[in-house]
């Protein structure tokens, strides 16, 4: 009989290993949380055009990288390849700009979706969790974005990350250091595809990982001489702030990040113990997205973070979550009367916030007891006839191996009691 297993460059996260992956989301979101992000939820697919438009022509998630599909009543949808797009574009439809109170401070998680060459760390379904400030031009959204994902990683106990910072300067300076870099790379002997990127937008060529490119790149005309007074401003504005909360980072001029949406700050977390797929996250301001994909001027900054490389920086500093036991009760039923009254107790006891499961499918002792190790479970109840003519329960401490009986209408008071 053949099985169908997962496409290519996918994966099923499941458990006992999907538990950290679920603590690496909340451990990212705790702090959004806390600094006024609301949750937002978008489709899956969108419009081919917003990404096009949003994340930009030239871009490799555009022109190699988006799953694309025609419906039957012929719209072009895409797959999301990221989160930004999307959720501004909901704001927009929303009108959550017109509430009045700006920014509009929005956090996502959801798989995102790249035909890329499969590889440790780089995946064709990937999950990331996201963070948008909308609507307002404040060094401090910047900062205070860098700090919460800063904050976040710190939670967890990573400590080897870099965070990277760039300027990319606006619409004010930004042209004219394109021309100076255009006709800088005119110069040079570049591929077909490469001297169309260069045409499109010139500083994603900077962001070439070849070694023959960066070669000729040398001496390249460089960004911050070309930044106007105002973005030299905010630009240290932001690192006076970052310095005063004490979260390191080093400046990068050649960072321009893979999306043509991003203007002035820009940054990514790194991580050295991932080989070649070493971004864990990142982002920046992007000033004129809103009026890229048709709304008004709304100049907004976020971040993403990825879920699947996360877990790879706590595998690479050999870092275990101490994550709660998935049970803390293992009820064993000896004979049918201990089946239907220790199921009630079960009941009893998840209604109380107490998680606690059953030895299901009539097992015999040994086989119910052998259960009751592997889920990890502090306690088990145990009853057969003799006990429920008595009116109580023998109760297993699993750590100590002592047991005791206990009257089982007080069962589940006592070991809330134990559990604290």
């Amino acid at each position: 009989m053949s099985t169908f297993k997962a496409p290519k460059g996918t994966y099923d996260l499941i458990p006992p290993v999907s538990a950290t992956f679920l603590a690496v989301r909340e451990a990212i979101a705790a702090p959004l949380k806390n600094s006024g992000y609301g949750y937002i939820e978008t489709p899956g697919f969108e419009n081919v055009e917003l990404f096009a438009r949003g994340v930009g022509e030239s871009t490799d998630i555009v022109t190699k990288e988006m799953y694309t599909l025609t419906t039957k009543g012929g719209d072009q949808l895409a797959l999301r390849p990221e989160g930004t797009a999307s959720v501004l574009r909901a704001a927009l439809e929303a009108n959550l700009h017109k509430a009045g109170n700006l920014p509009v401070k929005l956090w996502y998680s959801g798989s995102y979706y790249r035909y890329e060459r499969p590889q440790k760390g780089r995946y064709r379904h990937f999950s990331q969790v996201g963070a948008e400030a909308i609507g307002t031009e404040d060094p401090a959204l910047d900062a205070e974005l860098i700090i919460l994902a800063d904050q976040a990683y710190r939670s967890l106990g990573l400590s080897q990350f870099r965070i990277l910072l760039n300027s990319l300067g606006d619409k004010e300076c930004r042209p004219v250091y394109r021309a100076a870099l255009q006709d800088f790379l005119g110069g040079l002997d570049l591929d077909e595809d490469t001297r169309r990127r260069s045409e499109i937008n010139p500083l994603r060529v900077l962001d070439d990982k070849r070694p023959e490119v960066q070669k000729q790149l040398v001496g390249a005309p460089m960004l911050r001489d070309y930044l106007c007074d105002a973005c030299k401003t905010y630009h240290e504005q932001v690192r006076e702030l970052l310095n005063a909360a004490g979260v390191s980072y080093e400046d990068d001029e050649k960072l321009v990040r893979g999306l043509d949406y991003y203007t002035r700050t820009t940054f990514e977390f790194v991580h050295d113990g991932l080989g070649s797929q070493s971004a864990v996250g990142g982002g920046g301001r992007y000033d004129g997205l809103s009026e890229m994909i048709g709304g008004p001027s709304l100049p907004s900054v976020g971040w993403a973070l990825g879920v699947d490389r996360t877990v790879l920086a706590l595998e690479a500093e050999g870092i275990e979550l101490e994550l709660p036991a998935t049970t803390s009760v293992f009820a064993v039923p000896l004979g049918e009367e201990a089946r239907r009254l220790l199921f009630g107790t079960v009941t009893e006891l998840r209604k109380s916030g107490v998680a606690a499961d059953f030895a299901y499918g009539g097992k015999g002792v040994k086989a119910a007891m052998k259960a009751a190790n592997r889920s990890g479970a502090r306690f088990t109840i145990v009853a057969g006839e003799r006990d429920l003519a008595e009116g109580v329960v023998q109760l297993k401490d699993m750590e100590s191996g002592e047991q005791e009986a206990v009257a089982l209408d007080k069962v589940t008071d006592e070991i809330r009691r134990r559990l604290g």
